[in-house]
């Protein structure tokens, strides 16, 4: 792989803008479903705020190798020891919750290492690649 692989800031901070709409969306939808009932149990609610909020990210970049944002924006998140593979599901939330933690902070390490690794990223073992021109077809 070469430096041009790995994704700078910008195109990360993209795609990190582009799951909060995603959320917003997902919270409007949700709701709209919501007021369409009479009543909705506090189960339901907790659920929709968990999914949202805690397992949207680690959910998707373990089954899908990124979140929709990532998808949009041309980037996966995979493993460095196999770029073939997605993270597995309990690294990723350890990755969602140092991300969540240090916000902008994990991003300042980007631009100080060849492979463009947040601290985030070097605590699990991940790497963001750009989507291979195959991938896309």
């Amino acid at each position: 792989m070469t430096e041009e692989n790995y994704p700078g800031v910008l195109d990360r901070v993209k795609a990190i803008m582009t799951d909060g709409i995603v959320i917003i969306i997902f919270i409007f939808t949700i709701s709209y479903v919501f007021s369409l009932f009479e009543s909705v149990p506090d189960n339901a609610r907790i659920i929709a705020f968990v999914f949202i909020f805690l397992l949207y990210d680690p959910l998707f970049t373990s089954i899908f190798g990124g979140t929709i944002g990532h998808m949009i924006i041309g980037l996966r998140v995979k493993r460095e020891s196999n770029e073939q593979k997605n993270v597995l599901f309990h690294l990723a939330i350890l990755r969602y919750i140092v991300k969540a933690l240090l916000g902008g902070i994990s991003l300042l390490t980007i631009s100080g290492n060849k492979k463009s690794k947040a601290i985030h990223d070097f605590l699990v073992g991940s790497i963001v690649v750009y989507v291979k021109s195959n991938e896309n077809k």
